[in-house]
Parts: structure tokens; sequence; C-alpha cells
């Protein structure tokens, strides 16, 4: 033995965990890992939470690539997911939404990508027996804040949406914004048809939006919750809008990080 580390979260060691393997119809390979929650009973159907954080690839041999291990310890910190696994839920965590293409086309087939990537794996945890179909809901941080908006947006596969931090109006970000290098006066069209903000009159699953209000990153400033939370309220959409005092691009005070659980968890 090499090595003797301790379990940083002996509170979750009860918890089931593995790696998926699964297919969407284009042929790209997708992995996931499937977390159960502590006395999980074999054939039950639960509420299942999917949190995810699209990447870009030129090559689908790259985007069919396995990460993650069953072999490592659980560990949960800041305002985890992972933490409603204590609450009977159970997570697909970081199952992988390539967006594939040439040079820098992937995202003319982002929609389409990003669609059937959800519904692989939606599809495949039903077919498990372990997920209600029901009672699927979706979340991500930052670009997979966006990645949130934008399935309620173009897909009816889940119950409700949690997006934290993220980016809702490309146009706000006009010089490209995550592996995207073409600029809104090259590819106004894209641009518009990735941006949840311009199809926000879509959404009919409730969301919960989440933003620190001193978010240092140029790509999320608070205004793209404050303007997509006004477009949603203005078409009768059922949302919910948390600003965290202080707080940058992830959260890190105790109050916050509680606060931004419980929110997720009601």
């Amino acid at each position: 033995a090499l090595t003797a580390f301790a379990d940083p979260a002996p509170q979750m060691r009860n918890v089931t965990k593995r790696v998926i393997s699964y297919e969407r119809p284009d042929g790209v390979k997708l992995t996931a890992t499937l977390y159960l929650p502590p006395g999980y009973t074999a054939g039950t159907r639960v509420p299942m939470l999917m949190w995810a954080y699209p990447q870009e690839f030129t090559d689908r041999r790259f985007a069919s690539q396995v990460s993650g291990s069953p072999h490592r310890f659980t560990t949960v910190s800041g305002a985890s997911h992972l933490l409603l696994l204590t609450q009977g839920y159970a997570i697909l965590d970081d199952p992988t939404m390539p967006i594939v293409g040439p040079g820098e086309t992937a995202n003319d087939t982002y929609v389409e990508q990003l669609v059937a990537s959800a519904r692989a794996a939606v599809d495949t945890v039903v077919s498990m027996g372990v997920a209600d179909p029901d009672r699927i809901g979706v979340g991500g941080h930052s670009y997979g804040a966006f990645m949130t908006a934008n399935l309620l947006s173009h897909s009816d596969l889940f119950r409700a949406g949690i997006a934290r931090s993220g980016a809702y109006n490309r146009t706000l970000t006009p010089f490209g914004f995550q592996s995207e290098t073409r600029t809104y006066w090259e590819v106004p069209e894209i641009y518009a048809r990735m941006s949840p903000f311009m199809h926000a009159h879509k959404v009919n699953e409730p969301i919960l939006l989440t933003h620190g209000e001193a978010d240092n990153n140029t790509g999320t400033f608070p205004i793209q919750s404050e303007r997509y939370y006004k477009a949603l309220k203005g078409h009768g959409a059922t949302v919910r809008y948390v600003t965290l005092p202080h707080e940058a691009h992830g959260y890190a005070a105790r109050e916050s990080v509680l606060h931004t659980v419980a929110e997720m968890l009601d």
C-alpha cells in the first residue's frame, strides 16, 4: 500500500456509486457517475438530479473518452448537489455532454447535440429502473447553468431546473465564450439560437436561478440572471431568483453555501 487516505466524508459511505456507459444516437459514447442514496432498495425508482457541464470537442473519439472512477472517495465541498443524496435523491453526476464538430463549427448544432446527450442519459437511468421518469431534474453551475436553461427551453425531459451563476444572453458576451471564438457579428444566428434568453417563452418547468451579487467572471455578470428572470416572469414561468451578497462566481460563505443547498432542495 502506497497511501492511506482517510475517507473525507464518512457520512456518504453508504452511498452506492458506479460509472455507467451509454451511447447517443449519433454513435458518440457517453459516461456518467451514478449515485444512489443510502438505503436504496434495488428496483425502486427514486427522484433524480442530473448535474452536468458541457464541453466542446473537434473529434468524437476524444468526446468518447471515459472519465471518472468508482474507486474514489465521495467528496463533498461547498454547495454540492451531492448533498441531496442524504435526502433520498439519486444523482447522475457529470453525464458527458460533448458538443462535437470540426474547427469552429461545433456550436452550429449545439442545441441538437445537447438534447441528444440529455435524452440518452435519461433513457439509460430510466431503463435501469433507478429513476422515475417524471421526477428527474437537471442542474449546473456557470456553463452548466446555461445548459440547464437550454434543456428546459428545447426539451421536456426534466421536471425542474437549477441554474447557478449562469449566462443566458450571448449577445452580452459578443466576442466569444467557452470554446466559441467567432464573434456575435460573424454568426449572430448562432448566438441567438444558443441563448436561453431568446427562448424564455418555451420554458414550462420550474427553474431556480442563483447568482453571486459580486460575480467577477466576465462572462457571467449578475445582469445575466436578472434579465433572464424578468424574461421568464414576463411569460408567466415558475421561476425563483436568489442573489447572494458579496459572493463571486463560486460561493464561499457558510451562510451562502447552506442557503443555496436549502434552495436547491426546496
